[in-house]
């Protein structure tokens, strides 16, 4: 890990606002985390004004060890990756874990992090999500710490309800400052936009929601289809109020529909690995497995039809 200087004051993160990017996860063939892949995928996205959310869902950030998630923010920020804009998923079953994940990423500068709940037992009480959440802020105690929630109850299969998001941010208003709505439920995102919480971020969890989100008053998304359609989301968060934003709103929508006929993290590799012409961009961390011959065939040739291209991403 980076040493630290004792003392040494963080600066106040900006909030973050616009596209992000579960940033992918790159591993060798012995299934090891790839710095140098992601490093080099992390500048791409950045040249392409979308910011960084590593560990997420499309991650497959509760694959990585917290060693892993550790070392390789260190080699990100190593490399010159600006870590005001990192939002890490901290987010662990354990609250020891998602302290010390937490802590470090506030300590060397990281924007925010994205904090799933303890998703591991469910039927869980608001009351019990809310001491683990203000466990892990009083633990780490730091003024620099913010956190943007992650609800994603399709997968996490544990929620956070609009009522428990507005009790942290009245207990913690000046650190639970934003959320990720992955419900897929556009009146749950709403519901969170109209509460109009002082300067709270809400990122709809896909871009099928962008232009929504953005009309309503919301920040922006983080969204899986940004690690390789980075180009076209950002377009229509820069011009969501032009004449051509439903177009292109619509065109975004066609997009994610082509990738969701996949597996979408196997689908997102092989589509680095077709546009990087590096074939081991494809590998995923069991319990995941790649697309078969005939997936990537059919995802290879929907992609060339459309004349879909990842400029500047070619070795």
């Amino acid at each position: 890990m980076r040493i630290l200087e004792p003392g040494k004051p963080v600066s106040t993160p900006t909030r973050f606002s616009g596209i992000l990017s579960p940033v992918v996860t790159p591993f060798d063939r012995d299934l090891n985390p790839d710095a140098q892949r992601l490093i080099e995928h992390c500048r791409w996205l950045l040249s392409k004004k979308v910011g960084l959310a590593v560990f997420g869902t499309n991650s497959e950030g509760n694959s990585l060890s917290v060693e892993e998630k550790l070392s390789l923010l260190d080699s990100l920020v190593d490399a010159g990756i600006e870590p005001g804009r990192l939002m890490p998923g901290t987010g662990c079953c354990a609250l020891t874990d998602t302290v010390e994940l937490t802590r470090y990423a506030t300590e060397i500068g990281c924007g925010g992090v994205l904090m799933l709940p303890p998703f591991y037992y469910k039927n869980v009480s608001d009351d019990g999500l809310f001491a683990s959440y203000a466990e892990v802020i009083e633990r780490v105690g730091s003024s620099s710490l913010r956190i943007y929630i992650y609800h994603i109850p399709p997968v996490a299969q544990v929620g956070v309800s609009v009522d428990l998001v507005e009790r942290l941010v009245r207990r913690y208003p000046e650190t639970v400052v934003g959320i990720k709505d992955s419900s897929g439920d556009w009146d749950n995102t709403r519901a969170l936009i109209e509460r109009q919480w002082s300067d709270f971020r809400v990122f709809a969890g896909s871009e099928t929601f962008l232009l929504q989100t953005l009309r309503a008053g919301g920040a922006g998304c983080i969204s899986a289809t940004a690690n390789i359609n980075p180009v076209a989301i950002q377009q229509l968060f820069a011009g969501w109020q032009s004449a051509a934003a439903d177009t292109m709103q619509l065109a975004l929508n066609e997009f994610r529909q082509l990738m969701q006929r996949y597996p979408m993290i196997p689908a997102l590799k092989a589509a680095i690995a077709r546009y990087t012409r590096d074939p081991d961009w494809g590998t995923v961390r069991p319990p995941l497995v790649e697309l078969t011959s005939d997936q990537y065939q059919g995802l290879v040739s929907l992609l060339e039809a459309r004349g879909f291209g990842m400029p500047g991403r070619c070795d």
